[in-house]
């Protein structure tokens, strides 16, 4: 979906890179998210994705290029505008990432209670309406040892949109989680999205998961964008990576054995 001069992009980078020391993560990511668009991430472990993802949330500063997120360069914000930015976003951990101290009811409630004024009765009620939007009504006084991870998944997905934000961001939402239960979870994806008109961006590896739900999708491959388009251009792409992706066929690396064994009985001597 295009984005017009109405419909702005919610996350908008450009000729992003990014450097751990001397190893280069990103290398000139160029992406958008438009306003009620689900865009899916994927790429092999190391491929950026996570790096890409803390560059958005301003967890790290560009090497160089821009990150847009909801009209604010990320990187010129100042710490209290960084904080007033993130109450528009939600993030949705793998695991769940709820408190153990606390009841699923209570982590929930927690964004409100940290970031808002609200009264004791409108927490509650804002509460129970994620509760039951999750199909956790009837669980919110559980602790969180108590949950099955698909609950667990959900829980954390109704604290991560507690106060209705523009933006998700969802890490693996189904990992971990079996064929009835992931598909559940997708389902309820774009409820969410339809119901409160927010943009999502999910990190996964599973490809069914990717392909239920996508409006678009990236794949990532050693900090390069490789592609970016729709789920019938990701599945048409020649290149061979992404057709490896979509087989799951194992990478085939040439390995230079001399340096190799160099890396192996040289990576630890102390220099001179």
């Amino acid at each position: 979906m295009a984005a017009t001069q109405e419909n702005q992009p919610v996350i908008d980078i450009r000729n992003l890179s990014c450097y751990y020391g001397d190893k280069l993560a990103l290398d000139n990511i160029n992406l958008t998210v438009n306003e009620r668009e689900i865009l899916v991430i994927m790429g092999h472990s190391g491929s950026g994705k996570s790096t890409l993802l803390r560059n958005i949330l301003g967890l790290l500063t560009p090497s160089s290029g821009q990150v847009e997120v909801l009209g604010k360069e990320i990187s010129r914000l100042k710490k209290k505008e960084l904080y007033e930015l993130r109450k528009n976003i939600g993030v949705a951990f793998q695991n769940g990432a709820l408190f153990s101290s606390l009841s699923v009811r209570e982590n929930i409630e927690l964004p409100l209670r940290e970031h808002t004024d609200l009264d004791e009765n409108t927490i509650q009620i804002m509460t129970m309406m994620k509760l039951t939007q999750m199909n956790l009504a009837d669980h919110g006084d559980l602790m969180p040892a108590e949950l099955s991870g698909g609950m667990l998944k959900r829980a954390g997905l109704a604290r991560a949109v507690i106060m209705d934000p523009k933006l998700l961001f969802f890490d693996e939402p189904s990992a971990g989680l079996d064929p009835v239960t992931s598909a559940e979870l997708d389902q309820l994806i774009l409820q969410l999205r339809d119901a409160l008109n927010m943009s999502i961006v999910i990190i996964t590896h599973e490809l069914e998961s990717a392909f239920n739900v996508a409006d678009r999708i990236t794949v990532l491959d050693q900090g390069k964008q490789i592609l970016t388009g729709s789920r019938e251009e990701i599945k048409a792409s020649s290149d061979q990576r992404i057709i490896n992706m979509l087989g799951r066929i194992a990478r085939d690396e040439d390995v230079d054995a001399e340096a190799y064994l160099h890396k192996l009985t040289h990576k630890n001597l102390p220099r001179k």
